[in-house]
């Protein structure tokens, strides 16, 4: 009997562990568009992919007159229990912006920490996020902008 109850207790455990990990990232890859930076005016496209357990990369270039930035970022997701498909997320990335106007130009290097909710709509192949996404400068604007936000909307591949 102590042996069926530990087998019992085995396959429980083994299947609780099996869904955590299933729902450690609400998708496995995602495409989509991204709105950046304090006042949205940076727009660009983004590639999400789920990496082992509770990871995911997120790869991104962004655009505006004369600006230029690519970036990626890894991230820890977690689900909200009770809610379906929502998901919050922290992590940090390291971001390039390339800056051209009237003859000069300059090349930005930053890290940006980064923390956010993340949706997957149920029942359709979509994904939004927002996060607060601030940025720390390396080079030549070294200091603290805590001012700026992401929006996105993505296209589950997978």
């Amino acid at each position: 009997m102590k042996k069926v109850f530990l087998s019992l207790i085995a396959v429980a455990a083994l299947s609780f562990g099996a869904n955590e990990a299933k729902a450690q990232t609400p998708f496995k890859s995602a495409l989509g568009v991204v709105f950046d930076g304090g006042d949205g005016s940076n727009v660009g496209i983004q590639y999400k992919t789920a990496l082992q357990g509770p990871q995911a990369l997120q790869l991104q270039a962004s655009f505006r007159s004369n600006w230029v930035n690519v970036g990626a970022d890894w991230q820890y997701e977690k689900p909200i229990n009770g809610a379906e498909g929502l998901h919050w997320y922290a992590g940090v990335g390291a971001q390039v912006g390339f800056w051209s106007w009237e003859g000069n130009s300059e090349t930005f290097i930053g890290l940006r920490p980064q923390i956010g909710l993340e949706y997957k709509i149920p029942t359709i192949p979509i994904g939004l996020h927002l996060d607060y996404k601030p940025y720390l400068g390396l080079n030549h604007d070294t200091g603290f902008d805590g001012s700026q936000f992401t929006f996105g909307i993505k296209y589950v591949l997978k």
